[in-house]
């Protein structure tokens, strides 16, 4: 079986894909924690645990492949994949065949997550192809007509602009990230969630109108990460939601790299 772990900002997932002939790309477990800041024991107990609870001997995992864009937290688990797996964990960054492009000026600073989102996207739904990550932060990925990552946008999101605005507004309360009835709010939490909801609806479905139209030719639009399904719903361009895109990526980019040797 094939490890894969995505370590984002404020949430990290965990899949386990068959590997085998018959099954390859099954994705036989996933599971999503908060990403805390754990000593590489703490993150092997967590492993372990996991494999014991869905009854995988740590035998039975035969390669790992991680991405992550929070670097004090990359060596523990690349540390507790080694020592407690027994496996070395492959690193994504622009070094590996990706079997694409990386068209910027400057490629070591793709996050890995974007790199494995791209990856994902193209095999999954065809080039060109636009991938949405609504997380954290809201990355827009684009792969072009011929294959190649060609860049995208970043903007804060939803978790931390909300966070950002109770932190600072004594008097506005917490609410729940969810589309209320109508733009229009009639008391004071329909009115936040409106701002928050359809106003990052209408930030994202700008971003991927112009984003199309620099591209010159329609797009599948893909949408993963923690708020997809609530802004897709709300969406005049996300025509699919996609839960496990950032793991397959990883799970695409491991099968092109595991003849290789491990990247440090």
């Amino acid at each position: 079986m094939l490890l894969v772990l995505d370590i984002g900002n404020t949430n990290a997932s965990i899949g386990l894909f068959e590997e085998n002939e018959e099954e390859a790309g099954n994705l036989t477990v996933q599971a999503r924690f908060s990403s805390a800041d754990r000593t590489s024991d703490e993150a092997g107990l967590m492993l372990n645990s996991l494999l014991h609870s869905n009854g995988i001997p740590k035998e039975g995992i035969g390669g790992a492949i991680l991405c992550s864009v929070v670097p004090r937290l990359e060596a523990a688990w690349k540390d507790a994949i080694k020592e407690y797996i027994g496996v070395v964990p492959l690193t994504v960054s622009d070094r590996l065949d990706l079997g694409m492009k990386i068209e910027m000026d400057f490629p070591g600073e793709v996050g890995a997550d974007r790199i494995a989102n791209a990856v994902g996207a193209a095999e999954k739904y065809g080039c060109p192809v636009v991938a949405v990550d609504l997380g954290t932060a809201i990355n827009i990925d684009v792969v072009s007509r011929e294959g190649a990552y060609i860049g995208g946008a970043i903007a804060p999101g939803l978790s931390a602009s909300v966070h950002a605005l109770f932190s600072k507004t004594a008097k506005l309360p917490q609410v729940a990230l969810e589309a209320p009835p109508r733009v229009i709010g009639k008391n004071t939490v329909n009115a936040i969630q409106s701002g928050i909801v359809y106003g990052y609806t209408g930030l994202v479905d700008e971003l991927v109108r112009r984003i199309l139209s620099e591209l010159g030719s329609e797009a599948p639009v893909v949408a993963t990460g923690g708020q997809a399904e609530i802004l897709a719903a709300e969406s005049s361009t996300i025509k699919i939601v996609d839960r496990r895109l950032t793991l397959d990526g990883l799970r695409i980019i491991y099968r092109r790299n595991k003849t290789g040797s491990p990247n440090p």
